[in-house]
């Protein structure tokens, strides 16, 4: 799909990375120990009704942590303490995303990116099969959801193929509501910005091929990841807080999340030494 088909506030490129570069950001990945989180703790227990889950895939964020049990990071209420400073990007990585940067500041008008905005979050999620009794399930999609982080969200794709849709509401009933479906292919990149794609829509992984048989990322044990998507997300800097920061209840519910990140991260390592 070329440039101008787009819907305005819609911006995709593929291929984005090269062969080299997604060679390294792969032996990179694959360094890192993403997390199985639960969705909620001790201190922010599951509402009537509901019930303790772990997430559908493995995690792991960069920038900043939004821990699921800390109920992530939605603005205008929902900013304190939710968002725990992380490790920094590497610098290739980083070289990344200011190119992701300066396609967004050219590619949309001046509205729709927030005077300090910059892509210091990145969400890395590992799609892909889950052994459930016994039996490979596949976990490779996500439901309607919307990133409440101001300002364009960039979104890198590695991997089998997904089929990105913006749709109205959370309807299951058919297509009836989908306003825009996009396939996303291995090494591409997708930029959504303004007030329809941020705020009236929301959006979803409908399905992921199975198709290049390649496993990459890390090894996780009882899962086989065929997708890795990197979305990158602007939270301001106030936002973020030091773990150290974090009031008490908060910090004794993720101390296992820390001390698991810091068996293989400098970073976390230093945190509690």
């Amino acid at each position: 799909m070329r440039k101008d088909e787009l819907p305005h506030g819609l911006h995709y490129q593929f291929p984005f990375i090269d062969r080299k570069e997604r060679a390294r950001l792969l032996d990179w990945i694959g360094t890192l120990t993403p997390l199985w989180e639960m969705r909620f703790s001790e201190h922010n227990p599951p509402p009537e009704g509901d019930k303790q889950r772990p997430l559908l895939r493995p995690v792991y964020w960069l920038g900043n942590w939004q821990f699921a049990c800390l109920d992530y990071y939605h603005p205008p209420k929902g900013i304190l303490h939710r968002c725990v400073k992380a490790e920094p990007y590497p610098k290739f990585l980083q070289d990344v995303v200011d190119r992701i940067e300066f396609i967004a500041k050219k590619r949309f008008p001046k509205s729709y990116v927030p005077e300090k905005w910059k892509l210091n979050t990145c969400l890395i999620n590992f799609y892909g099969n889950k052994l459930e009794e016994g039996k490979w399930v596949d976990r490779a999609r996500v439901g309607e959801h919307k990133d409440f982080e101001p300002g364009p969200v960039g979104s890198m794709s590695f991997g089998d193929r997904a089929f990105f849709q913006f749709v109205n509401g959370k309807s299951t009933l058919g297509d009836e509501n989908v306003v825009f479906s996009q396939w996303l292919e291995d090494s591409s990149l997708q930029i959504f910005a303004g007030e329809k794609w941020k705020e009236k829509t929301f959006h979803r992984v409908q399905r992921v091929e199975d198709k290049k048989k390649e496993i990459i990322g890390p090894a996780i044990d009882g899962f086989l990841t065929r997708r890795i998507n990197f979305t990158f997300r602007y939270v301001p800097e106030e936002h973020v807080y030091p773990l150290k920061n974090l009031p008490g209840n908060q910090q004794g519910d993720i101390d296992g999340y820390v001390r698991k990140l810091a068996e293989t991260s400098p970073y976390w390592r230093g945190l509690i030494s």
